[in-house]
């Protein structure tokens, strides 16, 4: 069985740590971009998501949300991800996601780049 909890890290550096799972399959936690993203500018930063039911399959689909926290900054950016967590055959859990970046636009004529 796949467990969001604890502590992980993509390839690329970026560090998450989710609390516990409740039985409704909400959490939170923080997420930290590596270096490649330009880390050290940003702080780590909150997250909410929702996992499936571990216990109706044993590799459960999830999403969550990062709202960025960037130092003397005013603009706002927001991270949906989407993903999937696998048990490999020795018992490691592996995370796949796909993520939408958000940024506020100042008007609808520049929406159309708002959105990574």
């Amino acid at each position: 069985q796949c467990l969001l909890s604890g502590s992980w890290r993509s390839d690329s550096g970026c560090r998450m740590v989710v609390s516990a799972v409740g039985e409704d399959g909400s959490f939170s936690g923080s997420y930290a971009p590596g270096p490649a993203a330009g880390g050290s500018e940003i702080l780590p930063s909150p997250l909410q998501g929702a996992q499936q039911d571990a216990g109706l399959v044993p590799q459960p689909t999830f999403s969550f949300i990062v709202r960025w926290q960037l130092p003397g900054s005013e603009n706002t950016r927001t991270t949906a991800f989407l993903g999937q967590c696998y048990v490999g055959t020795a018992g490691e859990e592996t995370l796949h996601t796909l993520w939408l970046l958000r940024e506020a636009a100042d008007s609808p004529s520049e929406d159309w780049k708002a959105t990574r």
